[in-house]
């Protein structure tokens, strides 16, 4: 993750570059899911869409995305989950599949079931994304530092 909480895909590699061909992408996400599963850090939580249908155009950029979780809020904070730092990786595929990992300010926040629903759906209906998965993770755990500028400033944390 970048600084300020914004995302690059230089940060991610993508399965070409380090999956043999048999794989298909995701399997690093699943792999390491598997693997997170084993310690109870990383689960999925939430899938919402379909696939682009053949023929129409897949998402070839964040932004979209970054937009749709703008429009998600904790019901208890007036900051979108975005820049609050919920969201730790956004993934594409090339047929337009998004996998998030986010996070909660805490484990036992009262929305943990229905925040990573709501991310799912809502960037479920941005144009050109298929099928979305939404992956709850606690490590590294959020702190008030994960807020953008902006977030902080609203909230009055310096």
């Amino acid at each position: 993750m970048t600084e300020g909480n914004e995302f690059s895909m230089d940060e991610f590699t993508k399965p070409e570059e380090t999956q043999p061909a048999d794989k298909e992408w995701g399997d690093e996400i699943e792999d390491a899911s598997a693997a997170a599963e084993a310690t109870g850090s990383e689960d999925l939580v939430a899938r919402a869409g379909l696939p682009v249908q053949p023929g129409l155009p897949v998402i070839d950029s964040d932004e979209p995305i970054i937009a749709a979780l703008r429009q998600v809020h904790d019901p208890e904070i007036p900051v979108n989950i975005y820049d609050l730092g919920l969201i730790y990786d956004i993934l594409r595929s090339d047929e337009g599949d998004v996998k998030v990992r986010m996070t909660l300010t805490a484990p036992g926040c009262p929305v943990a079931g229905e925040l990573p629903v709501e991310v799912a759906e809502e960037v479920a209906r941005v144009r050109g994304v298929g099928v979305v998965e939404v992956f709850m993770v606690w490590d590294p755990p959020w702190s008030p530092d994960c807020m953008s500028e902006g977030a902080r400033m609203l909230l009055d944390y310096f």
